[in-house]
């Protein structure tokens, strides 16, 4: 895809404030409102900008467990096992993954009792996985969505 240092600093902003205005944004980068909402515009057309989000500190909202899966799955059953596992409310993201393990996934629950049940009553129950392996964070130092430039 192309674009230029202009783009660049336009997402870089959007990244730390996506409630900009086209004015702020205008302002931050030297062009017009207009041609700035023009090049927004562009980058979602081209994809690059996939949408606009807000992110949630899931501890203030009561999920204050956070732990990593490593999931090894038939590979006959890869699709319906990541398509049951995604539909979870508990599983913040999923990911098939090359290596050792089929899938990755990131787990965010209330405390470790519904950790505990998670784990045997909504992840062992699953048809076709072989094996489960899973980490706690204990401290989050870094934490980003997207692509950073």
């Amino acid at each position: 895809m192309k674009y230029d240092e202009i783009d660049k600093k336009l997402l870089s902003l959007l990244m730390e404030d996506g409630r900009l205005s086209y004015v702020e944004l205008a302002e931050k980068v030297g062009l017009s409102r207009v041609a700035v909402k023009d090049r927004i515009q562009s980058l979602k057309d081209k994809g690059i900008i996939e949408k606009f989000s807000v992110v949630i500190n899931s501890e203030k909202m009561g999920k204050k467990v956070s732990a990593f899966f490593e999931v090894d799955v038939e590979p006959r059953q890869l699709q319906t096992v990541a398509q049951n596992l995604a539909d979870n409310p508990n599983v913040a993201s999923i990911y098939q993954m090359t290596g050792p393990s089929t899938l990755h996934m990131h787990v965010l629950v209330e405390d470790f009792q519904n950790l505990e049940t998670f784990i045997n009553e909504e992840l062992y129950s699953v048809e076709g996985i072989t094996r489960v392996e899973s980490s706690v964070i204990l401290k989050r130092f870094k934490s980003r969505t997207g692509y950073k430039l």
